[in-house]
């Protein structure tokens, strides 16, 4: 199983952003989003990190895995990783004992809005989008990561058809007709509609195959850690 994370040179280091540290033997540069499409709406929780996908969760913490690195600067709520949104500083990095979930908390607080993680993830079926930023190619070091941030729909499969998942705690996710997240939407945010409003049910962690879009993902379930989560940043929107 591979890890969903790319290092890529940021071309914001002008505004405060810094590019991430060199990978390690299990976190190497690979493409991300396959057979997706440039962000069709304006997602204000949206957070890059520089080598991986983020969320956020609340006015000063962002949400991305817990293998990625803990960046110096995010970029939160834009589309374009090079510009737009507001760049600020990350103070620390919190990582969940057992998932692969890390918050960071933010310097200052940011005015864009967060997204809320419900109290219930969803049944086999429910619909659901997968969010990131990377090229559309599914093989290692195919072309370069664009700068807007793309979206996949998708849905939630049974756990029986992601081996290696841990059912209680993560989503086994759907990547139908050979597309779906890849490497460097670790942390990605995988969102649903509940009562017409967008909800984060879930954060990319890994897939289950060598090739980007040939076999389901998996997300952690954020549902599952809402708990853990309230109580390292508080009351959650």
């Amino acid at each position: 199983m591979k890890l969903r994370s790319l290092l890529i040179g940021l071309t914001v280091a002008a505004a405060g952003v810094v590019s991430a540290p060199a990978a390690t033997a299990s976190d190497t540069p690979t493409p991300f989003i396959v057979g997706g499409r440039p962000a069709t709406e304006n997602y204000t929780f949206m957070v890059y990190t520089g080598g991986c996908t983020g969320s956020l969760i609340k006015a000063n913490w962002a949400l991305t895995a817990k293998h990625c690195s803990t960046p110096s600067s995010v970029r939160v709520g834009s589309n374009d990783r090079t510009k737009g949104g507001t760049v600020v500083k990350v103070t620390r990095g919190v990582s969940h004992p057992t998932e692969d979930v890390k918050l960071l908390q933010l310097a200052d607080s940011v005015t864009h809005q967060p997204i809320a993680i419900p109290v219930q993830s969803g049944p086999p079926g429910t619909a659901t989008r997968l969010l990131g930023w990377g090229v559309t190619c599914p093989t290692r070091g195919c072309g370069s990561a664009p700068v807007a941030n793309h979206e996949f729909d998708t849905s939630i499969l049974a756990d029986s058809k992601c081996r290696g998942i841990r059912s209680a705690t993560e989503i086994c996710t759907n990547n139908p007709n050979k597309g779906g997240d890849c490497y460097g939407d670790s942390g990605g945010p995988q969102i649903t509609k509940v009562n017409g409003v967008w909800r984060q049910i879930g954060s990319d962690s890994r897939g289950t195959t060598s090739a980007c879009g040939a076999g389901p993902s998996i997300y952690v379930d954020l549902t599952s850690v809402r708990t853990w989560i309230s109580q390292q940043v508080g009351t959650l929107p």
